[in-house]
C-alpha cells in the first residue's frame, strides 16, 4: 500500500509536465499561425500595388506591423521567391514564384462562369461599364470588366485590382450584405488602410448601414472625379461579391437610380441563384 502514493506523485508529475509541454505546444503553434497571418496580410497589400508595388513604409502603415516585423517578414518572402524588391524604386512586389504556384490550379473561377451570361447583357442594356468584384479576406478584387455603349465610359478600375473592404461601392455593398459582427471585424482591420483612399471607419459603418436600408448602395462620388457608382451585392454560399456601375454623373439622376438599381439587383439574383444551383450539383 505503501507504494501508492508515490506512483500517485509520479503520475501527477508526469502529468504537470504534459500539460507543460502541452501548453508550449500550443503557444507555439498560436505563434506559428500569428506569423502566417502576418506574411498573407503584407502580401495582399503588395498585391493591391499590383506592379509598382508598396514601399516598406506603406505597408507598415496598411498592416499596422511594426516596421522590423515587416522587414523581416519581407525578407524571408523574398528569399523564398514570393516577393521580389525593384532595385531602383526599393519597393516591394508580388514574386514570380506566386504566379507560378497558381498554374496548379487552373480551373476558372465558379462566380466568374455564373455571372458570364449576364456581364454582357448588363452592360449592353446600361451603356456603362459593369465590373464583377468579389471578396478575398479583407479585400475586394475586380475579376471582370465589360464597357458599355456610351461614348464617355468611366474605367474606375482594372481587372486585378484589390482594394480593402468599405473604400469602394462594391466594398460596401459586400460588407452590407455580411452579418453585423463580421462587417465590424472587416472594418475595425482596414481601419489603417482606409486614410489613404481619404475615407475613416465610421464613415465606412455609415454607408454600410445606408446600403443595408436601401439593398443597394450608391457612392455619389465615384473614385473618378464626377462619376458615380451603383453596387448590388451577391451572397451565395462561399461567395461574396457584387456586381457594379459606374457612369459619370449626369447620367444617374434619382429617376434612373431606381432603373439601375432594379436591373443591377435582378441579375445579381440571377447569378447568386447560378452559383447555388451549382454547387448542388457537384
Amino acid at each position: 500500500m505503501g507504494r501508492f502514493p508515490r506512483l500517485r506523485g509520479r503520475r501527477s508529475g508526469q502529468r504537470q509536465s504534459g500539460q507543460k509541454q502541452s501548453g508550449q505546444r500550443q503557444g507555439g503553434q498560436r505563434q506559428g499561425a500569428q506569423s502566417i497571418r502576418r506574411a498573407l496580410s503584407v502580401l495582399r497589400i503588395l498585391a493591391a500595388g499590383r506592379e509598382s508595388g508598396a514601399l516598406l513604409a506603406d505597408v507598415v502603415q496598411a498592416t499596422g506591423l511594426t516596421r522590423p516585423t515587416v522587414h523581416r517578414i519581407l525578407h524571408v518572402l523574398i528569399e523564398e521567391g514570393i516577393v521580389e524588391q525593384h532595385p531602383r524604386s526599393k519597393r516591394y512586389a508580388i514574386g514570380g514564384q506566386v504566379s507560378e504556384l497558381a498554374l496548379a490550379r487552373q480551373s476558372r473561377s465558379p462566380l466568374l462562369v455564373a455571372a458570364e451570361p449576364y456581364l454582357t447583357k448588363v452592360s449592353a442594356a446600361l451603356g456603362d461599364t459593369l465590373f464583377l468584384t468579389v471578396r478575398t479576406g479583407l479585400d475586394t478584387l475586380c475579376l471582370a470588366r465589360r464597357i458599355g455603349t456610351f461614348p464617355i465610359q468611366v474605367l474606375s478600375i482594372e481587372v486585378g485590382v484589390r482594394r480593402p473592404l468599405g473604400v469602394s461601392a462594391a466594398g460596401v455593398a459586400m460588407l452590407a450584405s455580411l452579418d453585423v459582427d463580421e462587417s465590424k471585424r472587416i472594418i475595425s482591420a482596414n481601419q489603417p488602410r482606409f486614410e489613404s483612399y481619404k475615407t475613416s471607419g465610421r464613415e465606412v459603418s455609415r454607408q454600410v448601414a445606408i446600403a443595408r436600408r436601401t439593398g443597394y448602395y450608391i457612392r455619389e462620388r465615384g473614385i473618378v472625379p464626377g462619376t458615380k457608382s451603383l453596387a448590388a451585392w451577391i451572397q451565395a454560399p462561399g461567395v461574396t461579391a457584387a456586381l457594379t456601375v459606374s457612369m459619370i454623373g449626369a447620367r444617374l439622376d434619382p429617376d434612373r437610380e431606381q432603373e439601375v438599381a432594379a436591373i443591377l439587383l435582378e441579375n445579381a439574383g440571377r447569378i447568386q441563384q447560378a452559383i447555388t444551383s451549382s454547387g448542388k450539383n457537384r
